[in-house]
């Protein structure tokens, strides 16, 4: 069963970058002041509250409007102004005798041949996307799996994306491709220019190894395209007029036969203009054949599934799943669709993993037994999951460590069984296909690097398929894991890195990395750019579980949603005075890093908690939380954060709007901006406005603003290496020269 795009992957999809978090609510019986507007919660709990001066901003040429220009991406005035703190921040970053090493150390690592290539394993082939000194763009190859599991793998290349770029004169960068089984031989590429979601899709032959002449090919567009058959594809793209909704995602989907303009493409479905999107998706039962169902997504947390029966050539009208509209859908198993529960139904309770028979729903619209796959206790967590032809593997974490199981239905219900992989590890299902049994799971933690393994699920044999060298000396360093007590009560986990002989007397460099949002969850995983550049520069490194992540199901999610994410801004600040109270650093030497949603997170800490820090990477962020829901994919998601324009909701946002709330009394650590001119999901013009007022105001910052690059600030090695030195080098200026 194959599914673009649902709530899970694409929030998978904003975490980008090494960084992340979030926030939350009051105290009990609690009032939030905002600009003379009070807040009362629903809360019985006993939580902090935070109470901003009424700041106005009305000195001419410092107001909100007259920052305005800096949303123009490619103004003049607007780039006039990143160039100029570009030079600032680069003269004096890349002038430190660390940076060049740094850079160095960062690029053999990235462009180093004995990373582990990840595969994905389709008609007896495996297939990988490299990129290294050669391969600046990358180059798609496959290999036989005999081959592949040998020391010297013979790679076969299959689209070089450096010489296509060089050929058409692009900087294109590689955004995946989807392959129409059981063949794979016809391919839909996705190509970026320049890293942004948006993206030109082209048909590809992988056995002829060239473009398809008049094979589909599609404008550069943000949206979906899933194969129905050889000569048609469902397609959500941008259409024209009234095609898109307000958060730039395609509103209609229709089916597009081959050899005919997409202009005569034939409408499917339709959603409306305040949804986030409407997916053109397509399923595929266990006999081979394929299903039209679209996904209409109301808000990021909740969407109908609607299928689109075909007879005898001729589509039917969509009939909709009878499903609750908070729901993960996980693909399907013998025809078991897989969905996990964010919401109580039917005798099953949120965080649940069920399923239905897919005939059972298609035979008369109406599902009337739901299977019960796994129920996670309040300690653990669903991870991954991943089909094969004769097992269901799944990941399921207990408190952040996390284990691998199998999974098969027999007579009516699911058995498992545990699977014999490392302990204390994260233990991720990665590339699996339903008509295979080989599936392969990766173990790693902090300090082990990661081993992949090859699993064969008809026969229960496992084998290591590849190891990633070890990065850096850990030999003496340790990873332990604490629980820091929130004010409403809430235990909230975090893991520590660092060397086992660290005194405790508060002088130890910390980065403190978070999220906090969308169900994302926090795992251990090995780094070796953190290894190299930070731990064995003698930093310690602590990952913070918060809520509004995924870590223990919905419910914790949920626990941050809206106005309630005071409490994930409280679960961060209770890790960082736990560091200070155990000794293992102080105000003076701790630092903050998170991207996305994550530059969200490290910008209410700055402006809240100024004390608390002495660097903040604030990574392509969110950061005018009152007008976020009117730039690019903003609108969204006000299903996580709540809309500007409703009167409670929009008095939160102004209450924790970094962008909002920079006192031009405070005493602000020197905070460090990185961002991209391409990002087109998270505008740049949040971290440009909040320098910009960071400049009218005279406090001290960094900046800096990568051209290309999108979501993920980097549109190739070259670029990541420079950024990780750049970011690197801020740190040990503040935190070990204590700048």
């Amino acid at each position: 069963m194959t599914y673009p795009f649902t709530k899970k992957t694409f929030a998978l999809s904003i975490v980008m970058l090494s960084t992340l978090a979030l926030w939350a609510c009051s105290d009990k019986s609690p009032q939030m002041t905002i600009n003379d507007t009070s807040i009362t919660t629903t809360s019985e709990e006993k939580v902090s509250t935070v109470t901003y001066k009424n700041l106005v901003f009305n000195t001419a040429g410092k107001t909100d409007d007259d920052h305005l220009y800096l949303e123009e991406v490619l103004g003049e005035r607007a780039l006039a102004e990143v160039q100029g703190w570009n030079s600032r921040t680069l003269e004096r970053l890349m002038a430190d005798s660390r940076f060049e090493k740094m850079r160095f150390d960062a690029l053999e690592i990235l462009n180093s041949k004995d990373k582990i290539p990840y595969v994905s394993y389709r008609g007896g082939e495996v297939h990988n996307f490299w990129q290294d000194e050669n391969h600046v763009r990358g180059v798609w190859r496959k290999s036989t799996l005999e081959s592949y599991l040998s020391p010297q793998t013979k790679w076969e290349t299959v689209l070089d994306f450096d010489k296509l770029a060089n050929d058409e004169g692009k900087n294109w960068v590689y955004k995946g491709n989807s392959c129409l089984g059981p063949t794979y031989e016809r391919c839909i590429v996705n190509l970026s220019d320049g890293g942004k979601d948006a993206v030109v899709r082209r048909e590809f032959n992988t056995k002829t190894k060239t473009w398809v002449k008049e094979g589909f090919v599609t404008q550069e567009s943000k949206g979906t395209m899933s194969w129905l058959d050889e000569n048609h594809v469902v397609i959500g793209v941008d259409f024209g007029d009234a095609s898109m909704t307000t958060s730039g995602y395609p509103m209609l989907a229709k089916l597009w036969k081959r050899g005919t303009p997409l202009s005569e493409a034939v409408e499917i479905g339709r959603g409306e203009l305040a949804d986030v999107g409407y997916w053109a998706s397509t399923f595929e039962l266990q006999d081979g054949s394929r299903e039209i169902l679209n996904v209409r997504s109301m808000t990021f947390f909740t969407s109908r599934y609607e299928w689109v029966p075909m007879l005898d050539g001729q589509l039917q009208a969509p009939i909709a799943l009878p499903i609750p509209e908070k729901v993960n859908i996980y693909g399907a198993f013998k025809d078991q669709v897989l969905m996990q529960l964010n919401e109580d139904w039917r005798g099953f309770t949120t965080g649940d993993l069920v399923s239905f028979d897919i005939h059972d729903f298609m035979k008369d619209g109406n599902i009337e037994t739901i299977a019960l796959v796994y129920s996670p206790d309040e300690k653990s967590s669903l991870n991954n999951v991943g089909a094969t032809k004769s097992k269901l593997l799944i990941s399921i974490s207990r408190d952040v460590v996390s284990a691998a199981y199998a999974f098969d239905f027999k007579n009516g219900k699911w058995h498992s069984s545990k699977l014999d992989f490392p302990s204390n590890s994260s233990v991720t299902i990665g590339a699996t296909n339903d008509k295979e049994d080989i599936a392969f799971i990766s173990s790693e933690n902090f300090l082990t690097p990661d081993t992949l393994w090859t699993y064969n699920t008809a026969t229960g044999n496992k084998a290591k398929a590849k190891n990633l060298p070890a990065w850096f000396d850990a030999s003496e360093m340790v990873s332990q894991q604490f629980f820091a007590t929130s004010p409403d009560g809430t235990q909230v986990p975090y893991f520590v890195v660092h060397n086992k002989n660290i005194k405790m007397d508060g002088s130890n460099p910390t980065l403190l990395y978070g999220y906090g949002g969308f169900e994302i969850s926090l795992n251990p995983s090995y780094s070796a750019t953190r290894g190299k550049l930070w731990l064995e520069n003698g930093g310690v490194y602590v990952l913070a579980n918060i809520r509004g992540g995924g870590e223990y199901g919905p419910k914790w999610h949920q626990a941050g949603l809206k106005t309630q994410r005071q409490r994930i801004y409280d679960d961060f600040i209770a890790v960082a005075q736990s560091l200070i109270d155990k000794g293992i650093t102080s105000a003076k030497h701790l630092g903050i890093e998170g991207g996305s949603n994550g530059g969200l997170l490290t910008g209410v800490m700055f402006t809240q908690r100024p004390d608390l820090f002495n660097a903040v990477i604030i990574a392509v962020p969110l950061l005018d939380m009152m007008r976020y829901h009117t730039m690019l994919a903003g609108a969204s998601w006000v299903g996580e954060f709540g809309d500007p324009e409703d009167p409670v909701e929009g008095a939160f946002l102004r209450n924790i709007s970094p962008y909002h709330n920079i006192d031009p009394a405070a005493d602000y650590p020197e905070v460090f901006f990185v961002t991209s001119t391409k990002d087109d999901r998270v505008h740049p013009a949040h971290a440009r406005k909040t320098a910009k007022r960071m400049a009218d105001q005279g406090h001290d910052f960094l900046y800096y603003e990568n051209i290309d690059g999108g979501h993920s600030a980097a549109a190739n090695l070259k670029e990541t290496a420079k950024r990780l030195a750049l970011q690197h080098t801020y740190l040990m200026q503040k935190l070990v020269d204590g700048q």
